[in-house]
């Protein structure tokens, strides 16, 4: 597959407490990054928050929203993402551990395995968001096995696999994004589960494909809370009676706005996981 390169990359070093709030204001500020990416010096107090663009972002407002100057450059044409996953640690997340090419021979027994290489989508599974959605697919993965599963804004595809893995049923997986779908499908391959894996392109729930396929015992959206909330209605008539959905991409102060939303349409929660930031919930269907 040839990727098109992002072309800006907006940084800003601050004190290493600060790191993963301002990633998350980054990933929350228009238009959205492609990658974010958090260097911390490891003998000094100061961290590097990195954000990688295909448009140019707004120097201004971030540097306003920051607290800061945030710089703003444009890139030479290189793989950026995939050259930022290089060297980045593998990550283990409920039953999952997930690794990069680099790590390939660091697989511990005992858990499911997931490689994965970004390109251009979003979702290493190094983003908190991506971690607690994993760890609350290993939390249904106690219950009954879900026979049909949606993940909507799937990314590179990291949720699927791991659904498709842990379930061995198959996975619809869809995102707005036609790079996305493209890397979750070579992901899919990559990772043996291809057969199980059906990556679409599709703008929320509106796709002919998705709707056929309703309603799903489990659905998994990790987007951003505004998506979430407006995504409430379609999404809670998908989900079947006695079924789950797990929502993340949003922090910890958004969490009660999104969920109102759902227990207006029938939907209670179960669980709520939170790292740094970010959390997600695991609403169900009685």
């Amino acid at each position: 597959m040839t990727n098109v390169s992002p072309l800006w990359k907006a940084s800003v070093t601050l004190a290493k407490d600060r790191a993963a709030d301002i990633a998350a204001v980054f990933e929350l500020s228009p238009p959205a990054p492609q990658a974010l990416l958090i260097a911390e010096d490891p003998f000094g107090p100061d961290a590097t928050v990195e954000a990688l663009y295909q448009e140019p972002p707004d120097a201004s407002l971030l540097s306003k929203l920051v607290g800061q100057i945030v710089s703003v450059e444009p890139l030479p044409d290189q793989d950026w993402i995939r050259q930022g996953q290089i060297g980045l640690p593998p990550v283990r997340a409920g039953r999952f551990f997930l690794y990069g090419a680099h790590d390939a021979g660091r697989v511990p027994a005992g858990v499911i395995p997931i490689r994965i290489e970004a390109g251009l989508a979003f979702g290493t599974g190094h983003h908190e968001s991506t971690t607690l959605c994993l760890e609350a697919i290993t939390l249904l993965g106690r219950g009954r096995r879900p026979q049909r599963i949606l993940d909507l804004g799937c990314g590179t595809g990291v949720l699927a696999i791991a659904a498709a893995k842990l379930w061995r049923q198959r996975v619809l997986a869809s995102d707005i994004d036609p790079v996305a779908t493209e890397v979750a499908g070579d992901n899919a391959r990559m990772n043996g589960v291809r057969p199980l894996v059906r990556a679409i392109v599709a703008d929320g729930m509106t796709s002919p494909a998705i709707q056929a396929g309703a309603p799903y015992d489990v659905i998994v959206a990790n987007i951003l809370a505004g998506p979430l909330q407006l995504l409430a209605p379609a999404l809670s008539v998908a989900l079947a009676r006695g079924g789950a959905v797990v929502l993340s991409g949003l922090l910890r102060d958004q969490e009660l706005q999104v969920e109102t939303c759902y227990r207006a349409q029938g939907l209670k929660r179960r669980k709520a996981l939170r790292k740094g930031p970010w959390s997600a919930l695991v609403l169900a269907r009685n």
